[in-house]
């Protein structure tokens, strides 16, 4: 599906020269400072950083086009918490992965050394779960995430900017070692996952 351009392998780019250091939008090339926000090119499945003039241009849907601003919102549901059984049921064996909804439906795909792989979803089971937990269908297409992490006893869903899922593939690619990442890897991706709990508000509070 269209999706896979979205979290397939990047090839890697050749060191930037001193005076590509600095970051610039790419779509009218002012700078954009360390921290910036992300467009989505629908057409070309992309993701272009963006200097604040831009993103704010395309950040109400309405603004229609191509390109879509990825909303800076965190959000959990305290409320409906997901049991690990019904978790378990839809069969995907990663401790963490991420859902993204497009005009072809739903993907799941989990981050791993090999960058974005997409796993199989069962559909079905799917909806079933999103029609108990509205927070799973309430991420918008192409620029947001449901993003689930789980273990043995619980499991964590949040609904986050769809970049904080390539954030997290590219953790996994650059220091997960072995079978089962190493310390290092481990210690980054709790990290990664306890600051998305700081930033998230409840989603049933409006």
């Amino acid at each position: 599906m269209n999706l896979r351009r979205f979290v397939a392998p990047e090839t890697p780019a050749p060191a930037p020269s001193r005076e590509a250091e600095l970051e610039r939008c790419e779509l009218c090339t002012e700078p954009t400072g360390p921290e910036h926000g992300h467009i989505v090119d629908t057409e070309r499945r992309a993701i272009l950083c963006a200097c604040r003039g831009c993103f704010l241009l395309f950040e109400h849907p309405e603004a229609g086009g191509r390109f879509r601003a990825v909303p800076e919102r965190y959000l959990h549901d305290s409320g409906r918490p997901l049991a690990k059984a019904d978790w378990d049921g839809l069969g995907i064996p990663v401790g963490a992965v991420f859902l993204l909804r497009g005009d072809e439906g739903t993907a799941a795909f989990y981050p791993s050394p090999a960058g974005a792989t997409e796993c199989l979803l069962n559909l079905d089971a799917w909806a079933d779960l999103a029609a108990a937990h509205p927070l799973l269908a309430a991420a918008r297409p192409e620029v947001e995430a449901i993003l689930v992490h789980s273990d043995e006893t619980e499991v964590d869903v949040f609904l986050v900017p769809i970049d904080v899922c390539y954030r997290l593939v590219g953790l996994v690619r650059v220091y997960w070692k072995g079978f089962d990442g190493g310390q290092e890897a481990r210690e980054l991706i709790d990290r990664f996952f306890a600051d998305i709990r700081v930033r998230s508000r409840d989603f049933g509070a409006g």
